[in-house]
């Protein structure tokens, strides 16, 4: 099934069947998994699905920014942003999707950017205006996760109009531009919904399936 008709591609081109770039060097890709989503709670329940999921990407190594629910062709989904190394060790991918699961399977539409040569520069002037008393902060979504990737006050959104060149800008800004403009195909919205008890515990993997990457290899790797 092709869950995802169509989305605003403005300034995108597209390189695969269901993967396009951009001049910046931006990755859009669309996904369906024919597999009980393996969100770790359901999407009622955020107080269980926000730790789980961020427990789940820092035993991974990598850091969920934040999770955040929502409408995405009307239908409710959960939106990621995650951190991960990159392969080589120089810098991190910055990771945005959009995750609509219903009883059986689920639709992504996943953004991705990674930093260039000159790395670390949002968060050493963040670092230094805050100073590192405040810089680095226990886990907004529970103070007993631990491991992957830090977290930090440079993330915030707040940060992003004054670094409007960040990969994670860019990632934040082009999933907000595209997600009203996402268009579902009836068959996968008339599909039974994901329910509490189609949820597997809390300790499966979040996001798409632990069998696939956290990041498409393309000009952002």
């Amino acid at each position: 099934m092709t869950a995802i008709t169509a989305m605003d591609l403005t300034g995108f081109t597209e390189r695969e069947a269901g993967v396009w770039t951009d001049e910046r060097g931006l990755v859009l890709s669309v996904h369906f998994f024919d597999l009980v989503p393996d969100l770790p709670a359901p999407l009622d329940r955020p107080e269980l699905l926000r730790p789980a999921l961020a427990r789940s990407v820092a035993a991974a190594g990598a850091g969920l920014i934040e999770a955040s629910f929502g409408e995405v062709g009307s239908l409710p989904g959960v939106r990621q942003l995650v951190k991960v190394r990159r392969p080589d060790g120089h810098g991190q991918v910055f990771i945005g999707s959009w995750t609509v699961p219903r009883a059986a399977c689920s639709a992504v539409v996943k953004v991705q950017a990674g930093e260039g040569a000159m790395t670390g520069l949002r968060e050493a002037v963040v670092l230094d205006q805050v100073g590192p008393e405040r810089y680095f902060t226990p886990h907004p979504y529970g103070p007993d996760i631990t491991g992957g990737l830090p977290h930090h006050v440079a993330d915030a959104e707040e940060w992003d109009a004054r670094f409007p060149d960040h990969p994670l800008t860019h990632v934040r800004t082009t999933l907000a531009r595209i997600t009203p403009t996402v268009v579902l195909h009836e068959g996968f919205t008339s599909l039974p919904p994901f329910a509490p008890d189609t949820a597997p515990g809390a300790s499966a993997p979040a996001g798409p399936p632990a069998r696939r990457r956290w990041f498409r290899r393309g000009r952002s790797d």
